[in-house]
């Protein structure tokens, strides 16, 4: 249930702090009195969109904060409340405790959400919300149009909870399976229609021998082979230019032997010239050394037209499988031929996978099928008494003739079953069709309340509100519906927001939302009236602005009347 609410700085709230009690809530207050806005606010707390032109004008930001006191049961919140590093402060055994969720919305645009005081993403709002109050208003009659609602209702009321996450989670797992087994019959398929060309260009690079690096030892040589002929000739002119050839009279090593022989002698005399003849004799071994290779790299230089040929043959080769796969490397092409080995290889083990996985798929029909079929069995089984405890709180309301049923069909197999289903209405009794095409606004809020009535039997629901969902009722209907809600109140907190006197006279509490003005600033307040003023104000429902002493009258008997207690049972 929602013990308090806390608001600050939003819309024309500038500071509201209020606590509520357990059982039927009444919220009343003129049109235009700021009753939407309160529950704007709730909104926020609970994760809906932010929208900066909320914050008023007595600051940068707005802050709202909501507690609510909670019994999880299925320990569905404390589990989301751990996902998101949230310490619950829900006792492990109960699963009871108090939640305070607070949002912050600055003008900036940045949004702040906590709960417990520990920061949270506002997603967690929304999924905590479902578990703390359900906002039904005046619009959400349209839900009824929708399959998936109806057929939640009826489940809800079949408690066939177990077997529906059952139902699911066959579904869940069959489709996982068929969504394999078609991506692995795809790949067998592609595969067997390109084995024969893909066949051929394995063949072709395993043929080719390939060799990381080859490329690049192949250019090189190419290079020399090419220009061998050049290569020699030069290498020969460089040994003639050291002197080596039979032509040249003094060698230029004999030459430079010959000045550290004078440069020695001369050291006598001239001790640094000792330094500079053992200079000449380093340069002298190194150059030897030098012409040395020179020599080495010109007999090695070999002048093939034929080993040219063959280089040139292999390189167009690796160039021409190159260009054929799109590979900018060697590298590149031996990874093609290991991945076309690997494809080929796959296929036998393909066909081994998708003759398993269909015996799978096999079992795993059979188990949706029979989960499939329980959860039928128990919605059928739950419709009779489903629908007669509609209708029976239908024509509580003023539409004694009326005539509500579920209709059960077939459909086509999903997460949720086999089954369709249609909620079929007549407010004569006569030829019942479906609600979606029958039924005016008042009929519609009566359906929905009486399935909100049986639910609150059902559903673990802490808090309800409901936002003037006695829209286009009145008169005797408004004082049953008034009943209803208030029925509901015995086994949850309930807000009936409403401008119908008949319903606000069943609350537990009243409160009235008011604008009050102070210069040219307006303001939303509300506050738990008692006494003569829950008197006064179900008087000026009655009666409008004036209050006249027959709607005072009227009033005080519509508070004392007793409330006749509606049944629930299936």
């Amino acid at each position: 249930m929602l013990r308090s609410l806390s608001i600050r700085n939003y819309v024309l709230i500038d500071s509201l702090d209020i606590e509520f009690p357990a059982g039927l809530i009444i919220i009343t207050g003129q049109t235009g009195a700021g009753k939407s806005i309160i529950l704007g606010a709730l909104s926020l707390a609970l994760g809906s969109k932010a929208d900066l032109s909320a914050i008023g004008p007595a600051g940068d930001s707005c802050v709202v904060e909501a507690e609510f006191s909670v019994k999880d049961e299925s320990g569905r919140m404390a589990a989301l409340l751990e996902e998101n590093g949230v310490e619950s402060g829900l006792s492990p055994e109960t699963g009871e405790g108090v939640l305070i969720i607070r949002r912050v919305l600055s003008r900036n645009g940045r949004s702040r959400t906590f709960v417990n005081d520990c920061p949270a993403p506002v997603k967690l709002l929304s999924e905590l919300s479902s578990g703390l109050i359900d906002i039904h208003s005046q619009h959400e009659t349209m839900m009824l149009r929708d399959k998936q609602f109806q057929m939640s209702m009826l489940d809800h009321y079949a408690g066939d909870k177990a077997l529906l996450e059952t139902c699911r989670s066959a579904w869940t797992a069959l489709a996982g399976m068929k969504r394999e087994l078609e991506t692995m019959k795809s790949r067998l398929a592609s595969l067997s229609s390109e084995q024969d060309y893909n066949q051929a260009l394995l063949d072709q690079l395993m043929s080719a021998s390939l060799s990381e690096g080859e490329i690049e030892d192949l250019e090189a040589e190419q290079k020399r082979l090419a220009n061998a002929e050049e290569i020699k000739s030069s290498l020969c002119l460089i040994e003639s230019l050291f002197g080596r050839d039979e032509t040249e009279s003094m060698p230029l090593d004999s030459r430079l032997k010959e000045a550290c022989r004078i440069l020695d002698k001369l050291s006598v005399y001239i001790p640094e010239l000792k330094e500079l003849s053992g200079r000449i004799e380093s340069s002298r071994l190194e150059l030897d050394d030098i012409l040395d290779d020179i020599e080495t790299k010109e007999e090695a230089t070999e002048v093939s037209e034929d080993r040219l040929a063959q280089v040139e043959d292999r390189l167009s080769l690796l160039y021409g499988l190159l260009k054929k796969h799109n590979c900018l490397t060697i590298t590149e092409l031996i990874a093609v031929r290991d991945g076309l080995a690997s494809s080929l290889a796959d296929t036998s083990g393909l066909e081994e996978k998708i003759a398993g996985i269909e015996k799978e798929i096999i079992l795993a029909e059979k188990t949706y099928d029979n989960a499939a079929e329980s959860l039928s069995i128990a919605r059928r089984a739950a419709v009779k008494g489903f629908a007669g405890s509609v209708c029976t709180l239908i024509r509580s309301l003023d539409l004694e003739r009326s005539v509500f049923d579920v209709v059960l069909g077939d459909a086509a197999p999903g997460p949720e079953g086999k089954d369709s289903i249609l909620f079929v209405f007549s407010s004569t009794g006569t030829s019942p069709v479906d609600v979606a095409k029958c039924a005016s606004g008042g009929e519609l809020s009566r359906i929905m309340l009486s399935l909100k009535a049986m639910m609150a039997r059902y559903t673990n629901m802490p808090a309800m509100i409901f936002d003037e969902i006695d829209t286009g009722v009145s008169g005797s209907a408004a004082d049953k519906m008034g009943s209803m809600i208030c029925s509901m109140g015995a086994y949850m907190q309930v807000f009936a927001i409403t401008h119908l006197p008949q319903v606000a006279a069943k609350g537990d509490a009243h409160y009235i939302v008011t604008k009050k003005f102070s210069g040219d600033k307006a303001g939303t307040e509300i506050r738990r009236i008692s006494g003569g003023d829950r008197v006064n104000e179900i008087a000026r429902m009655l009666s409008g602005s004036e209050i006249t002493p027959e709607a005072v009258a009227n009033a005080e008997a519509l508070l004392s009347k007793q409330i006749s207690p509606i049944s629930h049972e299936r």
